[in-house]
């Protein structure tokens, strides 16, 4: 029994304790110990065993073996998913970082858009003349066909003149 508990026991306290149920069966309680502080609760998960004495002195030793087994098995596997965890929130805050500092870079190269390019032209003030947006979107009677041959008017806008529309 004890040679089974020997690679639980190179990285932990391993508490054992033995109760007696009735005259005929016993109470068996391997419980390892918290390594430390951080490590998932699934590693101090105890075997219980409850049987007679020579059913514990017969089988007691190959559960422990495979409760030992599945124990460092568990083990592995958190550390990895752990190791794995860790590694891609790392490439994730690098990614993160590197996208913040290119859009820095092409905020800084960028011109600044405040300004406009072409000076705006002034309205015109003469009665019967439309402006420019709308002699543009307003075909001329006799004139060619629309882009798809129609003379349709577009249709009205629904934007109010000198508001905003949401």
């Amino acid at each position: 029994m004890f040679i089974e508990l020997m690679p639980l026991l190179a990285g932990r306290t391993v508490l054992i304790t033995v109760a007696k149920v009735d005259h005929k069966t016993l109470h068996v309680n391997i419980v390892p110990a918290q390594a430390k502080a951080d490590e998932n609760p699934a590693l101090t998960t105890p075997l219980t065993y409850i049987g007679s004495p020579e059913e514990l002195d017969a089988e007691l030793g190959k559960h422990l073996a495979g409760y030992v087994q599945v124990h460092q098995q568990a083990a592995s596997t958190l550390a990895e998913a752990k190791a794995t965890i860790e590694a891609a929130a790392k490439a994730a805050h690098e990614e993160a970082k590197r996208k913040a500092e290119e859009r820095k870079k092409a905020a800084q190269k960028a011109p600044d858009k405040s300004v406009p390019a072409v000076p705006a032209e002034p309205a015109s003030t003469s009665v019967g003349t439309a402006n420019p947006t709308e002699a543009a979107s307003t075909p001329a009677s006799g004139s060619a066909p629309g882009l798809f041959g129609t003379n349709a008017p577009e249709p009205a806008s629904t934007q109010p003149k000198g508001g905003l529309a949401l």
